[in-house]
């Protein structure tokens, strides 16, 4: 019997009256870093500005859910706008993402579904003798992160690698780290740890459906057994039924603003 993962997935139409930016400017953006900023809960709550986002980024973001829940083409990954929206005074976080979900669905005609779907996933776990993690030192000098997200994914290296990985991760959740085990794993993992502090995260390991075999003195560990070693958490392998949206259209270019 498997275990149904609800993530909490918004309504997939856009009603009649639900909340909408107040203005909002589309362009489309070159190669760069990507960047997030405003929006409710965070330091500049009347406005949100997306530097090089990808619409694929910024439709998980306006559904709040994982980017292993969601199906659509590829282009969706490389296509990247410059977004600036201004948000009405008081919008909660709700008001925030149906406001997203709109401009996706007014200016890109989004049109998606739901489906359930079985999948094997990984679950982080804190292993049997407990975690092997140092909490991180309160830093008053921290930025306040954005109420829609967590901060941006950690950037790992490119897909399809194998190899080794050194990771140096500060003032890391175990929900981000578990995000990012997802592009070095080969399933996708969600934290189970029920450790809600943040943590500085090291972790040396080789990564990849094949690692290669290191025979040389202090060679690292696979994946699965450096969390364990390294870290005193355990990745705990499952079949599971996701909440998954399927992108039916897209426009690759929006309406003009």
């Amino acid at each position: 019997m498997t275990t149904p993962i609800l993530l909490g997935l918004a309504s997939v139409p856009v009603m009649s009256g639900q909340p909408r930016f107040e203005v909002a400017s589309i362009r489309p953006a070159g190669p760069g870093t990507s960047r997030i900023h405003g929006g409710p809960g965070s330091s500049d709550p009347g406005l949100a500005t997306f530097e090089n986002v990808d619409l694929f980024s910024l439709t998980t973001m306006a559904y709040g859910i994982s980017r292993y829940q969601l199906s659509a083409p590829d282009w969706l990954s490389t296509t990247r706008f410059n977004i600036t929206a201004r948000v009405p005074a008081s919008a909660t976080t709700n008001e925030y993402r149906l406001m997203l979900q709109g401009l996706l669905t007014e200016r890109f005609k989004l049109a998606l579904h739901h489906e359930r779907k079985e999948m094997q996933i990984a679950e982080l776990v804190v292993a049997k003798n407990g975690p092997k993690l140092k909490e991180s030192a309160p830093d008053p000098s921290a930025p306040v992160p954005d109420g829609l997200q967590p901060p941006p994914p950690r950037a790992g290296p490119p897909p399809g690698y194998h190899g080794a990985v050194n990771l140096n991760l500060p003032r890391e959740s175990m929900e981000r780290f578990a995000a990012l085990l997802s592009g070095l794993y080969d399933q996708p993992v969600i934290d189970g740890t029920e450790l809600t502090g943040l943590y500085d995260v090291t972790l040396r390991a080789l990564v990849g459906s094949n690692p290669p075999t290191v025979d040389a003195p202090n060679a690292p560990l696979p994946l699965i057994d450096a969390v364990q070693e390294q870290l005193g958490l355990k990745l705990v392998s499952k079949k599971s039924s996701v909440d998954v949206l399927v992108v039916d259209h897209m426009e690759k270019t929006p309406t003009e603003n």
